[in-house]
């Protein structure tokens, strides 16, 4: 696959904007890397779990009625690892370090994202996301085996 030189180049300059930046991955929204500017970070392994991540945090937003979600945030004690939803279909993910300006990275990678769905928009057919049923399935429920007829307990 053929990454955009615009894209490599807007993560490329993230990382000047942002010297606390310690890696970056542009992913599908299925945990496919698209492009990456991460040094000692595994990017492959990065976009998998951001995807999980990504589903989850859809999940939560969508179960308190606040609409689709936009951005993650994980602090640890090392540093903060954000997350940022690049069109219908792919996230932009970084990584900082923990003296890192939360307010800064967040400015930076909003407007990041804004000129990378721009390029995005122009590589990718139009694909839809499925949506996030608005009411799960219930989990099938449990019987404790004392409430079982004893002709079922006995197999």
């Amino acid at each position: 696959m053929t990454v955009d030189p615009a894209v490599l180049t807007e993560l490329s300059n993230l990382r000047t904007r942002l010297p606390e930046l310690s890696g970056s991955v542009l992913a599908t929204a299925d945990g496919m890397v698209v492009a990456h500017d991460a040094h000692g970070i595994e990017p492959d392994s990065l976009a998998a779990l951001a995807a999980a991540h990504l589903a989850l945090a859809r999940r939560f937003a969508h179960a308190v009625n606040h609409g689709d979600l936009r951005e993650s945030v994980v602090e640890c004690d090392g540093g903060y690892i954000t997350s940022y939803t690049a069109g219908p279909n792919a996230l932009l993910t970084l990584v900082t370090s923990r003296n890192a300006n939360l307010a800064l990275v967040h400015l930076e990678a909003r407007r990041a994202v804004r000129r990378l769905e721009r390029v995005l928009i122009l590589q990718a057919p139009a694909t839809v996301r499925p949506e996030i049923p608005a009411q799960a399935a219930p989990l099938a429920r449990r019987t404790p085996m004392a409430t079982l007829q004893s002709t079922f307990r006995g197999r």
